[in-house]
């Protein structure tokens, strides 16, 4: 949690809060699929925008913060181009809503989504 003194108190930003920015910044950027919730038998489980923060890991010292965030791509995104927007849009993000100075966005990609034109959607894959 960040700690803040003020004249009338304290302000603290529970990791919590860091995560759920971290996560919506996260998917803003195109060629993300998801937020992973981790990887079980194989198949990356896929959150929705309701479990946002279950994607996310962060690391809150007093003025820094460390993130990792466990992302899906779509099949056919470009993985270095937006691991590198979303890096850049989660430093972003994070620092102008809480202040915390961002020392690093770790990307873990834990899973390809491929949907299908025909069918139903498909499970994201992951080998």
């Amino acid at each position: 949690m960040e700690n803040t003194e003020y004249t009338l108190g304290k302000v603290k930003i529970a990791d919590e809060v860091v995560a759920t920015i971290a996560g919506l910044a996260a998917t803003e950027i195109p060629g993300v699929a998801a937020m992973s919730g981790g990887v079980v038998g194989g198949i990356a489980e896929k959150l929705g925008r309701k479990n946002l923060s279950k994607g996310v890991k962060v690391e809150v010292g007093e003025k820094e913060a460390a993130i990792d965030l466990f992302i899906i791509v779509n099949f056919g995104a470009r993985i270095p181009d937006v691991a590198l927007k979303i890096q850049e849009n989660v430093e972003k993000a994070v620092q102008s809503y809480t202040g915390l100075k961002v020392v690093e966005v770790n990307i873990h990609v834990q899973g390809v989504y491929f949907k299908s034109e025909e069918g139903p959607e498909e499970e994201p894959r992951v080998k």
